[in-house]
């Protein structure tokens, strides 16, 4: 049984034409899910979900569709536990995938940095993308794709 589909935590995704590239070349379909309407190419594997303003509106939607064999991309953390929880692969836009081994790290140094930043201890957001970002994640989409392909 291959892999069914991607779904893209869209909002703040910067790299969601790579994922539009990578599943026209492997016939995969893809979910961009985001708060607001956005720009999709026309084309039969790409559909745009918008969940309206709702707080985790967007998470709660990919994570109720999400299963077994999808493929996550998704910087937030709290969605990335939850989609491993159902048996889909998590990789964030900078190429990092996380693991049911990893999630659990991943979580508790959110949880720090947001301690920290609360009392002002820690100041400013997370490192700027740049281009070897972008390459590392689409090496890590297709490493991860074709880990689907032999489920």
């Amino acid at each position: 049984m291959g892999m069914s589909a991607i779904y893209v935590d869209a909002d703040a995704c910067p790299v969601k034409n790579e994922v539009y590239r990578v599943a026209e070349r492997l016939d995969l379909q893809v979910f961009v899910v985001s708060n607001a309407p956005m720009f999709v190419p026309a084309s039969e594997r790409v559909t745009s979900i918008v969940v309206g303003n709702a707080i985790d509106a967007a998470d709660d939607w990919i994570v109720a569709h999400a299963g077994a064999g999808d493929i996550v991309i998704a910087d937030d953390i709290p969605l990335a536990s939850r989609a491993l929880k159902q048996g889909a692969f998590v990789l964030t836009p900078k190429g990092r995938e996380h693991t049911a081994e990893s999630i659990g790290s991943a979580l508790a140094t959110r949880e720090i940095l947001s301690h920290l930043r609360e009392h002002g201890a820690v100041s400013g957001g997370p490192a700027p993308f740049h281009a070897k970002d972008r390459s590392r994640f689409l090496q890590q989409l297709d490493v991860i794709a074709r880990r689907t392909e032999l489920r």
